[in-house]
């Protein structure tokens, strides 16, 4: 696991090369053991591969999500608020699980947060993906995860580069 964590990084230009179906259902599964607090699984997920709808889904925001017109395809992490008080976090842990297995399988992988962000002065990012994807009310759209076969490397990030200074012994002025 440490050697994977090494070398991921989030990749924003994507091949135009299919993403294999049993790949596909690997990381179906993977999302789908997640670790979920007291095993409630408030998720639901949206698997998008059509290029006129993730073209559509490139423009939730202003910024940070014009590369999902490139990507393969798009992981939408929805949670249900009324099925647990953690779901933002259950939620945010199954989509680092799918970003960590598409890197195991050889693919890059991009976090686009949703939630809390806005498509236009009157629209959130939120509602504007519920309405693409006529995703029910009671669901609230977490972010979406882009998949696909990289078209850029780019190298870990060096051990002597990493900030230590985030990691306290004992308490937090130890």
């Amino acid at each position: 696991m440490i050697d994977l964590l090494r070398k991921r990084r989030s990749v924003r230009a994507y091949l135009n090369q299919t993403i294999e179906p049993e790949k596909v259902s690997i990381l179906k599964e993977a999302l789908l053991r997640s670790p979920s607090s007291r095993d409630i699984q408030p998720w639901m997920f949206i698997f998008v591969e059509d290029e006129k709808m993730l073209s559509h889904l490139s423009r939730v925001k202003v910024h940070g999500s014009a590369f999902l017109a490139g990507a393969q395809m798009v992981i939408v992490v929805l949670g249900d608020e009324a099925a647990s008080d953690v779901w933002i976090e259950d939620c945010s842990i199954a989509a680092v699980v799918a970003m960590l297995t598409a890197s195991s399988l050889g693919l890059g992988s991009c976090w686009v947060q949703v939630r809390n962000r806005q498509h236009s002065p009157s629209e959130s990012a939120e509602d504007y993906v519920r309405k693409a994807l006529n995703i029910p009310d009671n669901f609230r759209v977490e972010a979406m995860i882009a998949l696909g076969y990289p078209d850029e490397e780019k190298a870990g990030i060096p051990l002597d580069e990493l900030r230590f200074d985030k990691i306290k012994t004992g308490t937090f002025a130890g």
